[in-house]
């Protein structure tokens, strides 16, 4: 079957490279529009994705596909596509094909990389798993097709399960995995998973049927539901815990660094490439943040002597880690300092962004069952995450910082801009977010709340120092570890010694950088290009400078390489800076 496969796929992609959209007879414009279009359809429904009768792309009643074959399948098909866009005139693209080109070329070199790694063979690091987000977390759906598609996921479940389990055998036998010590405890997640009936997560869907929904169409599902939670759920999730605690755990590697992993170091140069979209070495990163770590320090230093604290700055961190002043004594204390703060910054956003969406986003607690290994917060598409477990470890000096990152004008805000601005994008950017790019106007957004007066005491202050303290040192961090070899114990006591993080988080952090080779870097060399191109245009502009417009630039291009980022900059500063939604109609 596997080879039956292979031949069609071949053929397949034959037929694609002679069919005539892609003749010397079309423009460059028209061959690189046939090319992402078909790619993105095709890739969608290798995602397990279906249109729904908006049009929306919706999860199918099943799931990906995930063996190695089906992997070499993606492989040769993206492989193809990269040699079609290689073909592709760039300068004969116009201004906004060369930028789709562009993305599509970081998108699909990414996702080739991962497949001749093979990273496919650890789905999971310590901070998210395949087995995790499968199911709504508080709500269900909207119409009788999506519970039937549900349902078919369910069913389909076991199957997805077990391939996932052979690719993690297949790689530790070659010594492919996470790093022992950032797994402890996850398996922990998988309990709930594991007891049958309406008290499984999976039956949360059962609470929330649409009112249009009939009683006869309510009884079904929720018999097809509960009958799937029995035999399918709750069996494959108790295989998997088995296999993670027998067999998986105590198998993984304990050496932390990428560079130990098969062809390491080209590795773990792939994944920096990948999540920050540029060509730095781990060298050029390591010495970046060090340079940022002592910048920040000092400033930190000047809050120390304006709060007139008479210690060190070790005493000074644990002053913060411990005193109650700094920390809520319920959850709703914690969720309506960061309500407020989002409150305050609604109105700075007029004067911070010319184009404002529709789209409001609401602030919700972290759900119980993964809250005691989530980050601190999340933001998303019309709602944004705060962490009310365990409220000692989650200091309010750092909450408006965090606020505005994940909430507005961070992650959420920035989400709905980008479905919602003007000038449409292809639907393999709308879909899209590299990290660079995406953490890095997050990170920009809490120095922003600095000079628009959002920290109101020397404390928020610092804590807003902490936060882009702890982005400085990861560059140091994760390059320390994957690249030269530090330990556990030398990365925690960096951040500790630091930034003002609790122990808890320090701790969290540090396996997630551990399990997950380069995503850290992408936060703080995204932010440094942002705020680099904002002085230069400061500088350049003068007078002219309209920061409304710098953020508007930004974010009508939605998710795009770094590099793709300060080209469009560099052009925008050139031009004096304009708006660029200057005449087009918003009603």
């Amino acid at each position: 079957m596997p080879y039956l496969r292979l031949a069609l796929l071949t053929l397949f992609l034959a037929a694609c490279d002679a069919s005539p959209p892609l003749t010397e007879a079309n423009s460059a414009d028209d061959r690189l529009r046939v090319l992402y279009e078909r790619e993105w359809e095709w890739r969608q429904t290798q995602q397990a994705q279906v249109r729904d009768a908006d049009d929306d792309w919706v999860d199918a009643d099943h799931f990906p596909d995930v063996s190695p074959e089906a992997w070499a399948e993606r492989l040769a098909y993206w492989e193809q596509a990269l040699e079609e866009l290689a073909a592709i005139d760039r300068a004969a693209l116009s201004d906004e094909e060369r930028i789709n080109a562009a993305v599509f070329e970081q998108i699909v070199t990414s996702l080739a990389s991962n497949v001749r790694y093979r990273t496919f063979e650890a789905p999971l690091n310590s901070d998210s798993f395949f087995w995790g987000g499968l199911h709504p977390q508080a709500w269900g759906f909207d119409d009788l097709t999506a519970y039937d598609r549900y349902v078919g996921r369910m069913q389909d479940l076991p199957r997805y399960f077990e391939q996932n389990i052979a690719n993690m055998r297949a790689g530790l036998r070659r010594g492919y995995t996470p790093p022992a010590i950032s797994l402890v405890g996850r398996d922990a997640s998988i309990e709930p998973y594991t007891v049958p009936g309406r008290d499984n997560p999976f039956a949360v869907v059962l609470e929330h049927f649409p009112p249009n929904m009939s009683s006869g169409e309510r009884e079904r599902i929720t018999s097809q539901v509960l009958e799937s939670i029995d035999d399918a759920i709750v069996p494959a999730y108790s295989e998997l815990l088995g296999f993670m605690r027998e067999d998986y755990l105590p198998n993984i590697r304990t050496e932390l660094a990428a560079k130990d992993l098969p062809d390491g170091e080209a590795f773990y140069q792939a994944q920096i490439r990948e999540y920050t979209t540029l060509d730095l070495t781990p060298e050029e990163i390591h010495e970046r943040g060090l340079a940022e770590v002592a910048r920040i320090r000092a400033m930190m230093e000047d809050i120390l002597v304006e709060v007139e604290f008479e210690g060190s700055m070790a005493e000074f961190f644990e002053f913060l880690r411990n005193d109650p002043q700094f920390y809520a004594k319920t959850p709703d204390e914690l969720m309506g300092v960061s309500a407020y703060v989002d409150k305050r910054m609604a109105a700075h956003l007029d004067k911070v962004l010319g184009f404002l969406p529709r789209q409001r986003h609401t602030i919700s607690p972290v759900p119980d069952a993964i809250a005691p290994i989530y980050t601190a917060g999340r933001g998303g598409f019309g709602r944004c995450w705060m962490n009310t477990y365990n409220l000692p470890v989650r200091p309010l000096y750092t909450l408006p910082a965090l606020t505005l990152h994940e909430c507005s004008p961070g992650h959420s805000l920035q989400m709905a801009i980008s479905r919602e601005a003007p000038g449409e994008i292809p639907e393999f950017r709308a879909y899209n977010y590299f990290s660079g790019y995406g953490e890095g106007w997050g990170l920009y957004t809490e120095w922003l709340g600095g000079q628009l007066g959002i920290y109101r005491t020397p404390y928020e202050r610092f804590g807003q120092l902490t936060y882009e303290m702890w982005r400085a040192a990861r560059l140091v961090i994760d390059t320390g570890v994957h690249q030269f070899g530090w330990s556990r114990e030398q990365a925690l006591a960096f951040l500790r010694d630091n930034a003002a993080l609790s122990e808890h988080e320090v701790t969290t952090e540090i396996d997630r950088y551990i399990s997950w080779p380069g995503q850290a870097l992408a936060y703080k060399l995204g932010e440094m290009l942002i705020r680099e191109k904002r002085a230069r245009a400061e500088e350049a502009l003068g007078t002219s400078f309209d920061q409304r417009y710098f953020h508007d630039k930004i974010l009508a291009l939605r998710s795009v390489p770094l590099w793709v980022l300060e080209q469009e900059l560099d052009a925008w500063i050139a031009a004096g800076g304009p708006n660029p939604y200057e005449g087009v109609d918003f009603n």
